[in-house]
């Protein structure tokens, strides 16, 4: 079933789902030095690099409430626009790239179905290198008013994991959590054809409140 996203009020921030293997092994690292650092010298040197590398990824796995957007479809990732380019078939791929220092949990660019969720092997160039067309990614389908919607999260030199969220059968409400990608990344959205592209290259977009399409 679809998650309510009125369940935490708005502004409040989480932690995101899959970030507890690179988080609970930091977190504890950083709390046993700084228990040592009073009674010894060395544990307080490196208390301080720890303490910090804990709270660096406290940062990177937040997981803020958002009031979603109303709109066909809003962009399913917090970054910055790289490209926008017309495919073959008559649709334009959005693609957004994702720094380290944003959001990494991603989100659905409709209301709809997943009609498939497909994990493909690949590299790990850095995400805005063309070559990382053949990075490791995971394509996805949904089934929505427009018609079938593919988004594709690609990973990135430092994002070498990506966790979705939900599977294939999945009725997803707008602007629901569907995944993360670990670090910098990307994230591909396939609009149909006749859907015009709101968005610029180098816009700044938030996932579940940037409109990607044009009335």
């Amino acid at each position: 079933m679809p998650h309510s996203q009125t369940s935490v009020p708005r502004g409040s921030v989480r932690l995101a789902r899959g970030a507890s293997p690179w988080l609970l092994p930091t977190v504890a690292t950083a709390a046993l030095s700084l228990v040592r650092a009073r009674r010894s010298k060395r544990a307080a040197t490196l208390a301080v690099p720890a303490t910090a590398l804990a709270a660096g990824m406290l940062w990177f796995f937040r997981d803020p409430e958002r009031e979603i957007t109303q709109g066909r479809v809003i962009s399913p990732a917090d970054g910055v626009v790289q490209s926008i380019m017309p495919w073959k078939d008559g649709r334009t791929r959005v693609a957004i790239f994702m720094s380290p220092l944003n959001v990494h949990v991603n989100r659905a660019p409709l209301a709809g179905t997943v009609t498939s969720v497909e994990h493909i092997p690949g590299g790990f160039v850095p995400a805005f290198n063309k070559e990382s067309e053949n990075n490791e990614r995971v394509v996805w389908h949904f089934d929505t008013e427009l018609g079938d919607i593919e988004m594709v999260q690609i990973a990135g030199a430092v994002a070498r994991r990506i966790v979705p969220y939900v599977p294939q059968g999945t009725k997803l409400e707008q602007g629901e959590r569907i995944g993360l990608i670990r670090f910098g990344s990307r994230v591909d959205i396939y609009l149909p054809e006749g859907v015009d592209v709101a968005v610029e290259v180098g816009q700044t977009t938030t996932a579940g409140v940037t409109r990607i399409d044009r009335d």
